[in-house]
């Protein structure tokens, strides 16, 4: 039977996949499994509880809320949030259990449910399997005054904010910024977080109707931003996802700075100041490997992981590592968040730009990227990827005719039924030549 978590909580189509019935039992298994095994002495434990503003938004967090409360807990819903300030506020609340409603990047039609434990973090593979083995078990549901109660509490946001904003000491007054929202979580937090360290804000795709999240705009979509940075002359642009968890960047020249490029300028920044723990970057195999020529370079070390910003957190924990992420944009910065955070990320590295006294495009130029190409394959079975023996062998002549200045990657994704078949080369024709090459060897080996 396949896992019911991916590598970012409970995600699929709205209604059809995640159905209200689903969120009522997840959310019940979640608060038998996570917040009702202290000792509370008379009081009920307390779940947290955020979403981003999809429409599909609106059941689920109501049967996520009937769950939870029905197994004893109290809610706290704050309403649309991003996802690391439903992790920041769990974490210093002294509440049980975070609640997070959202499918990240993913389309308007898509949702998930995520959770994060007391500390903030999200859950490890032991306990998101405790939780959907608890769903199958009968349970004595409380009744009276046991059961949980609800409140709406929007405010607590405000904490976030002050959090965020606290991390950097100089004023980025002066500083011109375009901000994409992407119509999504981060469409009032992310202008507000900047605007209150003094940056001037161009905010765009800002104005979440519940249908227009993530619709052509946001990381996965640059070229809106690309070109508002133009148009406003900015000095930087950052584009958030969904659900605020990621950030991407443009130059003051309208160039992409990809999760790699941020993750190196703020390294070496880390290094620069003498904050960067063991001299050393988590990074995960899908990184360019222009990053890890330029930490080489800088006497940085890195460490990679599987893909998932989950598998880098864990790395980086373990090991006591503090700047991490994926070129995706999930940068992880573990003295000021226990989670991926957009808003966060763009803060830290617009104070980085300041304190350089550079532009983005110059500081973006220590971090070269090589030409990378990503073919999807969708409608193939993705278990099969590394036991197929042909494809295998397929890799292994794409990789020995690149040579040291080429790589080949192939996983199935976590998040979507697909294969990703990754192909990077010193020239992108030959990237994309043996890309396609490779997805159809994919289609061919592992089509149904």
């Amino acid at each position: 039977m396949a896992r019911l978590f991916g590598t970012d909580g409970v995600r699929g189509l709205a209604n059809r996949v995640i159905t209200a019935e689903l969120a009522v039992d997840l959310a019940a298994a979640a608060a038998r499994v996570i917040a009702l095994r202290g000792d509370y002495a008379g009081s009920r434990p307390v779940a947290l509880l955020g979403r981003d503003p999809r429409a599909s938004g609106e059941f689920i967090s109501a049967a996520v809320t009937a769950g939870l409360a029905s197994a004893g807990v109290d809610v706290w819903d704050v309403g649309v949030v991003p996802t690391p300030a439903v992790a920041h506020l769990t974490a210093t609340l002294n509440v049980d259990l975070g609640v997070m409603i959202s499918a990240s990047h993913n389309p308007m039609e898509d949702n998930g449910i995520k959770f994060f434990d007391g500390n903030g973090h999200k859950l490890a593979d032991a306990v998101e399997d405790e939780i959907a083995a608890t769903m199958r078990q009968d349970w004595e549901r409380p009744t009276g005054a046991d059961v949980g109660r609800v409140s709406f509490e929007p405010y607590l946001v405000g904490s976030y904010i002050e959090h965020v904003t606290s991390t950097i000491d100089q004023s980025l007054q002066g500083l011109r910024v375009v901000v994409d929202c992407a119509h999504g979580a981060g469409s009032a937090v992310g202008p507000a977080a900047l605007r209150a360290v003094g940056a001037q804000v161009i905010e765009i795709a800002a104005e979440p109707d519940g249908e227009n999240i993530n619709d052509g705009v946001g990381s996965t979509h640059p070229d809106v931003l690309r070109m508002a940075v133009r148009t406003h002359k900015a000095d930087a642009g950052v584009a958030l996802d969904g659900d605020a968890d990621r950030c991407i960047a443009v130059d003051n020249a309208g160039n992409l700075v990809d999760g790699d490029q941020i993750l190196g300028i703020l390294a070496l920044a880390f290094q620069a100041s003498g904050r960067l723990t063991h001299d050393t970057l988590v990074a995960t195999v899908m990184s360019n490997l222009g990053l890890l020529t330029a930490m080489r370079d800088a006497g940085i070390a890195v460490i990679t992981t599987n893909v998932g910003d989950r598998y880098v957190l864990e790395e980086m924990v373990q090991s006591g590592y503090n700047v991490g992420g994926e070129q995706s944009g999930h940068v992880l910065l573990t003295d000021y968040s226990t989670t991926g955070d957009g808003i966060l990320t763009a803060l830290q590295l617009l104070d980085a730009l300041v304190a350089s006294g550079k532009t983005l495009e110059e500081l973006a130029g220590r971090i070269p990227r090589l030409p990378q190409v990503m073919v999807n394959v969708p409608g193939v079975d993705k278990s099969r990827v590394g036991t197929d023996a042909e494809l295998h062998r397929a890799v292994i002549h794409a990789e020995e005719t690149l040579g040291r200045d080429g790589r080949v990657l192939l996983r199935p994704s976590g998040t979507e039924d697909l294969v990703r078949v990754m192909v990077e080369a010193r020239e992108h024709s030959d990237a994309q030549a043996w890309a396609d090459r490779l997805a159809e060897v994919v289609r061919d080996r592992l089509g149904s």
